[in-house]
């Protein structure tokens, strides 16, 4: 039976992930499931979610990307979290069965015996979809990186906002200024926004977006 599973090379050194601007479903930041062409990625990816189980409806897997070279990298994600982050002993304790369950299907051959782990949260670097992901964290400002027009070439831009709504019928986010130090004016010496500042809005359509990350930079 062990001859029908793929050959992995010798786990000695831990392998580095690449260096990339991270997309929308890229098994990283990103999150999604890649499994790069490893033909034991699908049962890796069905005992993480047995295992999940075990921890009630509270997480999920945010993301997991394997390696041909017996990798896996998985993030998981706390719904009840403000930011989405397990706490190190949900982490430590997922990890711990996981490895069991991964060591205990690996005896019988039917994925390899010596697969790597690193489990971990997606944190502040997540990106996150439009719209799917926006309500939840609607209560915290976001960069967003977008453009405003899609026919011609234009520059990017970027600013820190407070989602005030959604438009699910036009496809449309509607933004305000996020209350942060980067909106208010330098010279101003700690006061607030102005009134012209707080009743600005900017209307985008889903396509728009580049990208969106949480912003933790009060």
């Amino acid at each position: 039976m062990a001859d029908d599973v793929d050959e992995v090379e010798p786990i000695d050194l831990w392998e580095e992930e690449e260096e990339v601007e991270p997309k929308i479903g890229d098994g990283g930041d990103g999150g999604g499931v890649v499994l790069q062409n490893c033909h034991w990625g699908e049962k890796a990816l069905s005992i993480a979610h047995k295992v999940l189980l075990q921890f009630g409806d509270d997480m999920k897997l945010f993301a997991l990307k394997t390696s041909p070279r017996g990798y896996i990298y998985i993030r998981l994600d706390k719904l009840s979290n403000e930011y989405g982050c397990p706490g190190i002993e949900e982490l430590e304790s997922f990890s711990k069965e996981y490895k069991a369950k991964l060591d205990e299907v690996g005896a019988t051959g039917e994925i390899p015996d010596d697969l790597a782990l690193d489990v971990s949260s997606p944190g502040a670097e997540r990106l996150l979809k439009v719209p799917d992901d926006l309500d939840r964290f609607k209560e915290m400002p976001m960069r967003v990186s977008y453009v405003e027009n899609l026919e011609v070439e234009c520059p990017e831009k970027n600013g820190v906002f407070l989602l005030e709504s959604i438009e699910m019928d036009s496809g449309c986010c509607i933004w305000k200024l996020a209350d942060v130090k980067e909106n208010r004016n330098p010279s101003a010496k700690g006061r607030p926004m102005s009134r012209k500042q707080k009743d600005w809005r900017l209307r985008l359509p889903y396509d728009m977006y580049k990208r969106i990350t949480l912003f933790l930079d009060y």
